[in-house]
């Protein structure tokens, strides 16, 4: 296993201890099947080493869970929280801040529609009428949402079917849909049975931003910013080495995540892990993310997902950069 801390100087004034915030173990929520940069950290156990505190990593299905569970007080921070179901957990009004981007990845979350199906870009309206099996509420919605509105087809017209990322998979090997939206190890899977409808660079030039945050609880974050400010930092170490020697850890990141090393690697090669200079920019954390939050949130209202969004002052209070401010 190569340790990631060879390449990477620990600033002594960061080592913190968990016995100057009275708090033992810490409770990070993650995806499996979603290889990031920082699970080198994860499992190496230097998130634990460097800020004295046992480290429990939680996997869950989806970013609405990860929300419920900061709301409920289980979990303290997201890594790779799905942007949707943050901006839609804050506006019912769960207390929770955005502290970092973890990723980009406009072509590792996405829509495949069925080889036997017909069904492409160009006649996107065949899908009225038809199943599409997709997970509810989070980016993989707001992108099939949208993508559908793009290429002028009625979303209330598809029988959009629920589903978890592996049960969307499935269902589409099956052949019980006509397409089915999902990311990370079950878009790999889904591709065996058939084509994006719009690729990655497609989506974002109709103005799709696909990136998930770190996100962490209100009360925790005031109670235990120094915690929060080391986890950050041992993050952006691990990103750091990572996008110096991306292929010497692919091993390790395999392993952590439940992949095989081939779709490890693809999806790997899909993800953009941003440094703290390039999200400290007026694209990400000091206004793109807040602008987009209202943006997400307004197009749910239209779609009748939600009643109602909040005012742009009140998205601004969503995102706070000072963390990653204090990050070297």
């Amino acid at each position: 296993m190569m340790k990631f801390f060879k390449y990477i100087a620990v600033p002594l004034g960061l080592m913190v201890s968990a016995n100057a915030f009275a708090l033992k173990e810490l409770n990070v929520a993650y995806f499996l099947e979603w290889p990031s940069a920082n699970q080198v950290a994860q499992v190496e156990k230097t998130y634990d080493e460097r800020m004295g505190l046992k480290v429990n990593w939680k996997s869950f299905d989806n970013g609405n869970q990860m929300v419920q569970a900061i709301a409920a007080g289980d979990i303290d921070i997201a890594y790779s929280n799905g942007f949707v179901p943050q901006v839609l957990g804050y506006t019912k009004g769960v207390k929770i801040k955005v502290v970092g981007v973890a990723m980009t990845y406009a072509e590792n979350d996405n829509c495949v529609v069925h080889k036997d199906a017909g069904i492409t870009k160009k006649n996107a309206k065949k899908l009225e009428g038809k199943k599409v099996a997709s997970p509810i509420g989070n980016v993989t919605h707001f992108k099939l949402l949208r993508t559908l509105k793009h290429l002028g087809v009625d979303a209330k017209k598809v029988k959009i079917l629920p589903s978890s990322n592996a049960d969307a998979s499935s269902a589409l090997a099956r052949g019980d849909v006509a397409m089915a939206c999902g990311f990370g190890g079950s878009l790999v899977r889904m591709k065996q049975y058939g084509k994006v409808l719009m690729t990655g660079a497609e989506q974002e030039a109709i103005g799709l931003k696909v990136f998930d945050v770190v996100t962490v609880g209100s009360k925790f974050l005031k109670k235990h910013r120094k915690v929060v400010t080391q986890f950050m930092q041992i993050t952006e170490d691990a990103n750091l080495a990572y996008n110096r020697y991306p292929a010497r850890f692919y091993k390790t990141l395999s392993k952590a995540s439940g992949m095989k090393m081939a779709g490890t690697i693809d999806t790997l090669n899909k993800f953009t892990f941003l440094t703290r200079a390039e999200q400290l920019t007026n694209d990400w954390m000091l206004g793109g993310i807040q602008k987009f939050a209202k943006e997400v949130a307004d197009f749910y209202v239209e779609q009748g997902e939600i009643p109602k969004a909040l005012s742009k002052a009140k998205y601004k209070k969503m995102v706070d950069a000072s963390i990653l401010g204090e990050v070297k």
